[in-house]
């Protein structure tokens, strides 16, 4: 008998255990009471003490209001008006499955399949479903054009690469108890969920005396909750403050020099750049309080108070990263992190932003072996390398996808497209410059769109196919980043409506195409395979009965789990992942690359839309496009019971407010060049001035003047990258006034 059946009551009601596959940084155990195919109830964790309990927030809780929404589309639909209005008829599944197959071998016979580009996201994050099985499908059928890159954390992969060649730069959360000194820097775990217990370790050590300090330009939930000092500081210029901070550093003879000399490349140079010999600059705090707005004595007593505190722990992460020199403030994080000798140490911090450790963190979902896409075949590979320009060739970056719609190989991209296939993915709304997104999926020739709602990208689809939510089938997930544990969705209820899985659909077209051995086992058969032939998963998970009956799997750490300390311990027997060994504060990697935006040593550059492009002087304001506390990017938009939450609104500083005579509650018109949204205001003194904050998330819905009602901060956002390859999504100037 399962623990399924022990929790069934009198009255008919289940507990079934859980969790959702949201793209969030937790994956948090639910339990989800069930009755006559309904979710009543969510409740949480009951499986351990508080040391390990994970608690869910608020999204989850509200999980059956997302997954019983009015509004879920319940059975297969045909366009019938416009592209983007949402105008649609329901067909049955055999004419919406028969259209596509079809749409398929007639876009391969008369293009090739690179002209079908597979948009693919990170709408749903279990194993088997999702869309990596429409992946393998289309491979099959010849391949695709598809994307590469990271919306959120591009930049900060491509810093950890060039300086450790490695991703898993994070320590376990309970490390946190054994720093003196943690300083937050443009991270908001509270909100933004960077691993479900975060926010409990942080307030550990916040009890335990350890000193805590946060630097960014908003005083956000974190701040708020730890109750600790906040330094503000102007978007776009946290690497100038720490490049000043490393000058103190520097001239007060406070780096750990052995460290440096025996596990780092390239510091002498980074020397140079700091005190202005290589460009007759030298970066003081005076030199950055001009750019900053900190004030030169806080720098100065920050860079000391962290440089002689040890162990301390910078902990810097992906928002400040999504920025036109995103990369450069991931690197000189680390570079700080190096100078102080606070890389592979208890309580210390490799920093790089991405904070993933290797327990519970990445794994490939089960399929069909050896597949890979035949249009990328031959040719330089993709992977390893830093210059972008070679990704280009085969890929087109996530914010060019517009833009390889609209030119094609006459604009340099890899194909002229005629067909999209969409799915866990709402491109139009998280891109960035949603009006030229829209546009784009309006000249294509056919689109599908795998879907739950009618999203802003949905509505410019031919054919959409409605698909389950993680509570109608069962699957397996894993958090991040900071794990260590593994999850199991037991499959709660039946589909609602006509909805199939991304794994089902995909075995429907596969017949229909000419793939009869494409189903190779049923689902749970899948699961257990897979937990039987992963490495990382047969290693934690001995009995896969127990581990879907319980719904998690914790692994138990002897001690926490702390980035690199192998290579700082052994590097002879364990040097870094990088071509010297040594973790490269210069990288010749990116001399190679020989582009004014990838200098060798992280440094700070002025970019275009900061506060010195002569564009501010039309659009004076800068705009931070954070995460929202009551939505998972744009999932979860659409639930009422947490608009209540969280109203959308702008944040807004008095001293920008009061001239513009805009109060709390004001309709508001914001706008640049890209477009133009509508949005209450929220006046505080929250956010430093000059800069606006627009939760990122909601859905784009222009209206007949082209005023976008949703208020989505990417009809404001540009479409380009950084040098590393981070979407700029938080580097925008605007303008804003009373409706």
């Amino acid at each position: 008998m399962t623990m399924q059946d022990i929790a069934k009551s009198d009255d008919g009601v289940k507990i079934i255990r859980a969790t959702s596959a949201f793209d969030c940084g937790g994956r948090c155990p639910l339990r989800l009471h069930v009755k006559d195919n309904v979710i009543i109830k969510v409740e949480g964790d009951d499986t351990a003490g508080p040391e390990f309990q994970l608690r869910a927030c608020v999204r989850c809780r509200a999980y059956k209001h997302y997954v019983h929404h009015k509004d879920r589309i319940m059975h297969p639909l045909k366009r019938v008006g416009p592209k983007g209005t949402g105008e649609y008829e329901r067909i049955s599944w055999d004419e919406a499955l028969d259209t596509v197959a079809s749409k398929i071998k007639e876009t391969k016979d008369k293009y090739g399949s690179q002209a079908i580009f597979f948009l693919a996201g990170g709408g749903y994050h279990g194993n088997l479903h999702g869309a990596g099985q429409i992946g393998k499908l289309l491979a099959m059928m010849g391949g695709f054009t598809t994307d590469y890159g990271n919306i959120s954390s591009e930049g900060a992969v491509w810093a950890v690469m060039s300086t450790y060649g490695d991703v898993m730069v994070g320590h376990s959360r309970e490390d946190f108890l054994n720093s003196k000194l943690i300083l937050i820097w443009g991270w908001d775990p509270a909100r933004m969920i960077s691993g479900t217990n975060t926010m409990y370790h942080l307030i550990q050590a916040k009890e335990a005396g350890v000193k805590i300090i946060s630097i960014g330009p908003r005083y956000d939930d974190t701040t708020s909750t730890l109750e600790c000092e906040w330094i503000p500081v102007r978007p776009g210029t946290d690497t100038a403050m720490m490049v000043a901070m490393a000058n103190v550093i520097i001239k007060n003879n406070l780096q750990d020099q052995a460290f440096l000399d025996k596990y780092t490349l390239g510091f002498d140079k980074f020397k140079d750049y700091v005190l202005g010999d290589e460009d007759g600059i030298e970066k003081t705090p005076e030199w950055a309080a001009e750019i900053t707005g900190v004030p030169a004595e806080r720098i100065e007593a920050l860079a000391k108070e962290y440089a002689t505190t040890d162990p301390a722990c910078l902990m810097d992460c992906q928002g400040p990263a999504r920025s036109a020199m995103g990369e450069q403030y991931n690197r000189c994080a680390i570079t700080l992190t190096a100078m102080t000798g606070n890389i592979g140490k208890n309580g210390g911090s490799a920093a790089g932003g991405l904070m993933g450790i290797p327990v519970g963190h990445m794994f490939r979902s089960p399929g069909i072996p050896g597949m890979k896409n035949p249009v990328e075949a031959g040719g330089k590979s993709i992977r390893g390398t830093l210059d972008l320009r070679d990704r280009v060739i085969k890929r087109v970056h996530k914010v060019k996808i517009s833009d390889c719609l609209l030119e094609g190989t006459a604009g340099g991209y890899p194909a002229d497209i005629k067909m999209v296939w969409s799915v866990s993915n709402n491109y139009v709304n998280q891109y960035g410059n949603a009006n030229k997104a829209s546009r784009a999926l309006k000249q294509v020739d056919f689109m599908v769109s795998n879907e739950i709602f009618m999203t802003p990208t949905a509505k410019h689809a031919d054919i959409i196919l409605p698909v389950t939510t993680a509570a109608e089938k069962s699957d397996i997930s894993r958090p991040w980043p900071s794990g260590p544990y593994f999850t199991f969705i037991n499959q709660a209820i039946q589909p609602q409506g006509e909805c199939k899985s991304d794994l089902e659909i995909a075995y429907a077209l596969a017949e229909r195409l000419g793939f009869n051995d494409f189903k190779q086992a049923e689902n749970e058969e899948w699961l257990r395979l897979f937990c039987e032939n992963n490495e990382q998963l047969k290693e934690h998970i001995k009995d896969f009965d127990k581990y879907k009956e319980e719904g998690v799997v914790r692994v138990e750490l002897k001690e926490p789990i702390v980035a690199f300390k192998k290579e700082i311990e052994d590097p002879e027997n364990h040097p870094f992942k990088t071509p010297s060994g040594k973790i490269e504060i210069f990288s010749q990697r990116a001399a190679d690359i020989d582009l004014p935006n990838v200098p060798p040593i992280p440094k700070y550059l002025s970019t275009a839309e900061d506060r010195y492009d002569p564009l501010y002087e039309k659009y004076p304001l800068q705009v931070l496009t954070p995460h929202g506390r009551n939505r998972v990017h744009s999932t979860l938009t659409n639930i009422e019971e947490l608009q209540e939450v969280d109203p959308h609104r702008v944040w807004i500083n008095p001293i920008d407010a009061d001239p513009r005579g805009i109060k709390s509650e004001d309709d508001l018109y914001i706008w640049n060049d890209r477009g133009k949204i509508a949005i209450k205001a929220w006046v505080t003194e929250r956010i430093v001035p000059g800069v606006l904050c627009i939760f990122q998330g909601t859905w784009y819905d222009p209206d007949d003047e082209g005023i976008d009602q949703g208020g989505c901060a990417n009809t404001l956002t540009t479409d380009a990258y950084s040098g590393g390859g981070g979407a700029i999504l938080n580097t925008l100037l605007v303008e804003v006034a009373k409706a």
